[in-house]
């Protein structure tokens, strides 16, 4: 249910006596005047805030002139002074004058005061007001009774008048004199009457040869008669052959209704007193003219006035004058002074509609496809004339019935209708009787369905039958209202206290909603309701933690149960729809459903939880009959209604993203539209789409506050890709209306998470639906129902599954309906038709839905391209040599299921790839797109790994070397010992020979850079002599060497092998005595040594 974002009018009994006095009582525009307010009765009955005044001038026959301020605006319109004895009475000083309170100019003439006391709030309100302001010179009126004052048989008043200048007087009471005055500004005296019916008084002033005199009517109070009524009659109007009408109005536990209008001049007359019959009252008028619209209204027990609750067409004095141009022409004119409130109207002779549908066939209830309007927000001029112009824009859509938001008449010219006043006055805002009815014939000339949308949970202050019987002590309905509860059900949850309670549990309630259902079926030929808030239909005490009624209520159920049955008992061979917005517990919508009514799926957060890319909640199961486990597919599910946040916006302000997908962009969240609608229309079951749904509609339902007037963007549909919904939407929608697999009782579900897949069986076919609404590639596994050949319907791909448990790979956001049989194009088909636009015909159009702006080639599939610069190649040679883990990455500035071998292995991707694991080479590959010929193709090289290198030059005992392949830093080491870390390739050190100098790169697998220093000009010995110990430099080439030791006398003492380490043998001799020993070293060519151990 909808909370109402503002009221414009609280509720106002209207009682038929004054609340406006004024001191002087014949006021002119050139004095002080004193306006003098009480308001009992009124909407401001009780209040105790500050009031003030909404006041203009008459000025030259022009009312509302010189408005004092803005409405609502506390600091510039005048406030009233409330009188401290009686909190209900104010006062207001007009001073010095009228013309200089108001601004008018003194050359104009003002002959009246218009006033609208309001609080300071804006509301509560009174109706407009109107004071008469006297020229100069002689005037008369009465200062008591007032005008149409009741009173009893033998009561005794004071009638009394007064005038503006001394003159002589005289009263009168039907026509006998009951006294004069001479000379004087008053008269008074004192009346009994002593017959009932109506009374003329009358008093005439005379002075200087000029006379004036006024007149007044008094009615005493007569019988009601009790009269059995005639047979037939409706409550209401009724039209008799005679050309005469009949009223029938209910009024349990009233006295006396008399029926006021322009008929009888709005006054109380006893010809127009209503006979009583029961419950009932009822009149039948006679000789009037059947071409002129009367208005009228009934006064109830000398109280309270109000319009009929049957009218078929009200007068609001507040908000008609809204209507915009053209929507009402000939508005009949409100009767300003005459009453207060609504007033209804008739015309005897009325402008007859003749149909051009009179045996509309409805569409099959689990076909259905349902369009919510409203037509204030879908036509720029709010009317129904309009909203007839789209409907071929619906029809090509596949809409099959309009769901109207409320179109009776509701409170205020600005709302969405959910704050009721009457139930069978079409609301005038959108178009006249005859306007509504063509645009329904027009509908059903298209085969659309119209169905209303209906309040009858609550009503607001204005209906007729919560005025009636009014508490005003207490501000709410008095006990013995016969339709509605003094309080609400929902105890304690304010949010749910919309207006005021109908009593459903009462036999009153219960025939006047079934009186309002025929009306609309019988004079509208309306197919169906949606019922608003049908969990308040009881009256069931809602407390604490279910206060929002959602368990099972047996009395609803029968309740409800008795309003679906009085609907379809209207046409039982074509049944007209009953839908309820319910949204209990599953048990009792379990049994509505399976009774045979339609219930509301609300589906908006899971839904939009996927479009968004967001993992949690996405599961739309909920959507399906089976898996709520009803016997019939009577769920009307939903993404989007009028009460949701519409997907779009959400889309734009919330949705997931990477770097590479990004469901902001506007572009791709409209995409994600079509995805949504693949999950939704092919779900068997009705659905309902929210105005505009189908171009991505993506204002928040909170511009302009929630129920207030939103922009309306036809300009949408010249967008290609707001257009692409629509046809993608269409396509979806015909095959569900078309194919009966689309609606097979045979169905299985995978929509848990954002990989999704539907599968529907049938003996005509079978078909399978799967999308991906992830922001990266996903596989998903359809679960094909058979092996053979399977066509996706919106590339023209044949695809042949050997494996029913086949892994495709989807894009983020893309999707693909598979099926057993080729299809065509549903919105057409034949050699005559092009449904997509793109100059091949359906018969040869092997890609039926192609987007707009796009080339075709001759099977009307679309000739795929891609711009140049879409990928971006870069290639990462090998590390290091032998490693062969090269790589290739591959980026591509368009969103498609690439396809590319590279090295023989087959790849897909959607907009990334990284190849790794490659060895030194040169590889040639074509980019392509699956499903596509298109193909763009590339050459590269993959680079060996570097190995260190480098160079060295010796002079004396320093190195110079030069790194000329690695990595820096390097780290330099001599005779495994790290020296130092530099990063410049070219560095100096001090070697000796036999130094071993290794040098280290940053990356590890690069190698080791290593270098000998030999600078041996000749074999030596070191130190020589020595204590035993002696180091032989030998060539570094050497890994061993042979040395024989000798004597002086050429005794060999030994001969041994030795290990040469960097360039050096090392000998030991210290356990040999002193002397000179000779050490042959075998090389090439043996050399050798004298040595001497001292």
């Amino acid at each position: 249910m909808k909370k109402l974002v503002h009221l414009l009018f609280f509720l106002i009994p209207l009682v038929t006596f004054s609340q406006v006095s004024t001191s002087p009582a014949l006021p002119t525009a050139n004095e002080v005047i004193t306006i003098i307010f009480d308001a009992t009765g009124t909407g401001l009955d009780g209040y105790t805030g500050d009031v003030y005044a909404h006041t203009g001038a008459t000025v030259n026959d022009e009312t509302w002139q010189n408005v004092i301020g803005d409405w609502g605006n506390n600091s510039t319109q005048p406030q009233l002074t409330r009188d401290s004895s009686n909190l209900n009475l104010y006062t207001l000083l007009i001073t010095p004058d009228i013309f200089t309170f108001y601004n008018v100019n003194t050359s104009n003439t003002v002959t009246q005061l218009s006033f609208v006391f309001r609080a300071s709030s804006g509301s509560p309100q009174t109706a407009d007001i109107f004071i008469s302001i006297y020229q100069a010179g002689l005037n008369i009126t009465f200062t008591n009774p007032e005008n149409n004052s009741v009173f009893n048989l033998n009561d005794n008043i004071t009638i009394s008048a007064e005038s503006s200048i001394n003159a002589d007087l005289e009263l009168f009471v039907n026509e006998v004199s009951e006294l004069t005055a001479t000379n004087t500004t008053s008269i008074s005296t004192s009346y009994t009457f002593n017959t009932t019916g109506n009374h003329t008084l009358k008093v005439i002033a005379t002075t200087g040869g000029e006379a004036k005199e006024t007149s007044i009517s008094a009615y005493v109070k007569t019988a009601t008669q009790t009269i059995v009524q005639p047979s037939g009659l409706n409550y209401g109007l009724n039209k008799n052959s005679d050309n005469s009408v009949t009223f029938l109005l209910k009024a349990p536990e009233k006295t006396d209704i008399i029926i006021l209008g322009d008929f009888n001049n709005w006054t109380i007359d006893a010809n127009y007193q209503m006979a009583k019959d029961g419950d009932d009252f009822w009149i039948t008028l006679s000789d009037l003219d059947v071409n002129t619209e009367f208005a009228y209204q009934y006064l109830i027990d000398y109280d309270i006035k109000v319009a009929d609750p049957y009218s078929e067409k009200i007068l609001d004095p507040w908000n008609d004058q809204w209507i915009k141009d053209g929507n009402y022409p000939n508005l009949k004119e409100y009767p300003t002074n005459l009453t207060a409130g609504f007033v209804s109207t008739f015309l005897i002779n009325e402008p007859t509609y003749t149909w051009n549908v009179t045996d509309f066939i409805k569409p099959a209830q689990d076909n259905l496809i349902i369009y919510e309007l409203h037509i204030r927000d879908f036509t720029e001029s709010d009317s129904y004339n309009e909203a007839l112009t789209y409907l071929d824009y619906l029809e090509k859509l596949g809409v099959n019935a309009i769901e109207l938001m409320p179109i009776n008449e509701f409170e205020g010219a600005d709302s969405w209708g959910y704050n009721p006043a009457l139930y069978m006055a079409l609301d005038k805002a959108y178009g006249t009787k005859n306007d509504f009815k063509k645009f329904v014939d027009a509908c059903h000339q298209r085969g659309i369905a119209v169905l209303a949308d209906v309040v009858f949970n609550h009503s607001y202050g204005q209906s007729p039958l919560l005025q009636m019987y009014w508490d005003s002590a207490t501000n709410k309905p008095s006990a013995n209202n016969p339709w509605y509860n003094q309080d609400h059900n929902f105890v304690d949850n304010t949010s749910a206290h919309w207006g005021y309670d109908f009593n459903h549990e009462s036999a009153y309630t219960t025939a006047f909603f079934n009186d309002v259902l025929s009306y609309w079926m019988t004079e509208y030929k309306i197919d169906g309701f949606r019922f608003d808030f049908t969990k308040g239909f009881s009256n069931t005490q809602w407390v604490g933690s279910n206060n929002w009624a959602s368990d099972y209520d047996s009395s609803r159920i029968a309740i409800l149960k008795n309003y679906a049955d009085h609907v379809w008992n209207h046409n039982p061979t074509n049944k007209p729809y009953v839908i309820f917005e319910h949204l209990s517990e599953n048990s009792e919508e379990t049994e509505l459903a399976n009774y045979g009514v339609m219930l509301w799926g609300n589906m908006n957060h899971n839904y939009n939880q996927n479009t968004m890319g967001w993992s949690s909640d996405t599961d739309v199961s909920w959507i399906s009959y089976k898996q709520r486990g009803w016997n019939n597919p009577n769920i009307v599910g939903y993404m989007e209604s009028h009460d949701e946040e519409r997907i779009m916006y959400k889309n734009i302000e919330f949705g997931n993203s990477n770097e590479n997908y990004n469901v902001k962009d506007l572009n791709t969240a409209l995409s994600r539209q079509e995805l949504a609608a693949m999950f939704f229309f092919t779900i068997p079951g009705p659905k309902m789409i929210w105005q505009f749904g189908e171009l991505g509609y993506d204002i928040s339902i909170d511009e302009n506050g929630r129920v207030g007037r939103k922009p309306i963007h036809w300009e949408y549909v010249d967008d290609v890709n707001r257009k692409q919904i629509y046809n993608t939407w269409a396509t979806l929608i015909e095959f569900k209306r078309q194919q009966p697999v689309f609606n097979s009782d045979d169905f299985t579900l995978n929509v848990g998470t954002l990989t999704k897949s539907i599968v529907l069986r049938d003996d005509s076919m079978d078909v399978v639906a799967i999308g991906n609404f992830d922001i990266t590639s996903k596989p998903i596994i359809p679960q094909f129902t058979q092996t053979g050949i399977w066509y996706e319907y919106f590339t023209g791909e044949e695809k042949n599954i050997t494996n029913t448990s086949e892994s495709i790979i989807l894009n983020p956001g893309e999707y693909k309906l598979y099926s057993t049989v080729k299809l065509l194009d549903p919105r057409g088909g034949t050699f005559n038709d092009d449904s997509d636009n793109d100059g091949v015909v359906d018969t040869e159009d092997l890609c039926p839905n192609t987007p707009l702006g796009n080339v075709v080639n001759d099977e009307g599939c679309r000739i795929f391209t891609l711009p140049a610069n879409n990928f971006n190649i870069q290639v990462i040679g090998e590390t290091c040599p032998e490693k062969n883990n090269g790589q290739l990455s591959i980026t591509a500035n368009e969103t498609q299921n690439y396809v590319v071998t590279i090295d023989e292995v087959a790849y897909t991707f959607s907009s990334s790839l990284l190849v790794d694991g490659l060895a030194p080479d040169t590889y040639i590959f074509c980019i392509g797109v699956e499903g596509e010929t298109y193909e763009q193709c590339y050459r590269v090289v993959v680079e060996s790994g570097t190995e260190v290198g480098g160079k060295v030059s010796l002079e004396s005992n320093k190195a110079s070397i030069e790194i000329e392949n690695g990595t820096a830093p390097f780290s330099v080491y001599v005779n495994k010992e790290e020296l130092f870390k530099t990063s410049s390739p070219v560095f100096t050190l001090d070697v000796k020979h036999g130094d071993l100098v290794e040098v280290k790169t940053a990356v590890s697998c690069e190698g080791i850079y290593s270098k000998a220093i030999i600078l041996l000009e000749s074999i030596i010995a070191y130190p020589n002599p020595s204590n035993g110990i002696f180091e032989i430099s030998v060539p570094v080439s050497q890994q061993e060497i042979l040395i024989e030791l000798y004597t002086v006398d050429s005794q060999l003492i030994s001969r041994e092998t030795y290990s040469v380490q960097y360039g050096k043998v090392q000998i030991d001799i210290e356990d040999h005595p002193k002397g000179l020993y000779i050490a042959k070293v075998h090389l090439d060519q043996p050399v050798t040594l004298k040595i001497i151990k001292q």
